[in-house]
């Protein structure tokens, strides 16, 4: 399995762009991105739990009920939620897509990032779509990675080459996400491409299996947005034989696709707003599995751990205390705490009470801009990871007048 160019172009028979059509008022910003499948893909999609769901994701929903799509329109700026017209908004888009491309409406994935309750105007998608249609290349994922960024700094891709049954086959995605993000899928848009041959059934078992291990286990800021999904195409041109059960050949493919969205995740957390490291917590030695997220995930989401990151402050009192209200069941008196990165480890603390450390060597080890938190439980052989970011200066005036 090796890690390719491409993005999501690098599957065959996936081509994609991205333009500025004017919905933000930066003209040098793209807000408008396509993906396009040349044949029909088996699809499947995971959205938000926020009870308050972008009229995108409905529109979604409905349209691949089938487990078919044929292209991915997003733009960004604007989040088209909470609004009155909003399931109409989107599904103009499909049919302004479908009119250009010559496909079905229903075979459209359509997403949109941005302000809440800001009214989406259809004219200026209306009047880009030919252009977006136009620009449609091969190596053009970097571009709609561009187009559906909002307070994103680094544009987020990646593609996996293996093989299944004698066949080369691909996958990638590109992803946004930077601000509002909390488990339970986070303020993202991922939007993944594969030319294996894998049934819609299946395709969604796989991406709602590898999520609860991945996306759902991101933070930055403990706040679960509106609009969140993570969506995958399979169009099958690679031509290895269907993936239709939990073959080995599906264990295969669940690699390539983990090694893929935690890559991203990666890239999500480092890119949180303001955010000048990225936080990975390590849970191990878990009575079982979720024992072992809620630990990780309750110490990447502690405000006062992230804050302690961002000024290289080795306290890991706030790490046991962020244990301790998790709701695991776990024996405090058991736990150990270390502080990783490029520089070294150094442990702070064993059978949950403090050990003498160098406060020089942490400080070392916490100036860099990957941590490692590693949490041992002494419970069991169980364990997951979680990744987050530190807390700045910068988040708040990020935050302070995103919308104005």
């Amino acid at each position: 399995m090796n890690i390719i160019e491409g993005g999501v172009c690098a599957a065959k028979g996936f081509s994609a762009s991205g333009i500025h059509c004017g919905i933000r008022k930066n003209k040098n910003k793209r807000d408008l991105a396509l993906i396009s499948s040349s044949v029909s893909a088996n699809a499947a999609a995971v959205y938000t739990t926020n009870l308050v769901k972008g009229a995108p994701l409905i529109v979604t929903k409905r349209n691949i009920s089938d487990g078919k799509a044929r292209a991915i329109i997003c733009n960004s700026g604007n989040a088209n939620t909470c609004n009155a017209d909003g399931e109409e908004i989107a599904e103009k888009m499909c049919c302004e897509l479908s009119n250009a491309m010559g496909i079905r409406a229903e075979d459209v994935i359509v997403a949109s990032t941005g302000v809440i309750g800001q009214p989406l105007s259809i004219e200026p998608i209306k009047n880009g779509i030919p252009s977006l249609v136009a620009s449609l290349s091969d190596n053009g994922s970097g571009l709609a990675a561009e187009g559906i960024m909002t307070t994103d700094t680094v544009v987020k891709e990646i593609a996996v080459e293996f093989e299944i049954g004698g066949k080369t086959c691909r996958i990638g995605g590109i992803a946004k996400g930077s601000g509002m993000i909390h488990p339970n899928m986070a303020t993202m848009l991922v939007f993944i491409t594969t030319d294996a041959s894998i049934s819609s059934q299946m395709l969604s078992k796989a991406l709602r299996t590898d999520i609860a291990s991945t996306f759902n286990m991101v933070s930055v800021d403990g706040d679960t947005s509106t609009n969140d999904m993570v969506c995958v195409m399979a169009n099958g041109l690679a031509g290895n034989e269907e993936i239709a059960s939990e073959s080995e050949d599906y264990k295969t493919f669940m690699k390539a696709l983990n090694t893929v969205t935690v890559y991203l995740c990666r890239k999500i957390a480092s890119d949180g707003e303001g955010a000048t490291k990225l936080l990975e917590c390590r849970a191990t030695g878990a009575q079982d599995v979720l024992t072992a997220r809620k630990v990780a995930k309750s110490v990447i989401c502690s405000s006062l751990l992230k804050a302690a990151m961002f000024g290289s402050d080795a306290n890991w009192g706030r790490v046991l205390c962020a244990i301790g209200y998790s709701g695991a069941d776990v024996d405090i008196s058991s736990v150990g705490v270390s502080f990783a990165s490029k520089k070294g480890s150094i442990e702070v603390c064993k059978n949950g009470a403090g050990v003498e450390f160098s406060e020089e060597k942490a400080k070392e080890i916490l100036l860099e801009d990957e941590i490692e938190i590693l949490v041992t439980l002494g419970d069991g052989q169980y364990e997951a990871t979680a990744w987050g970011c530190d807390l700045t200066f910068d988040y708040v005036k990020i935050n302070g007048d995103y919308r104005t």
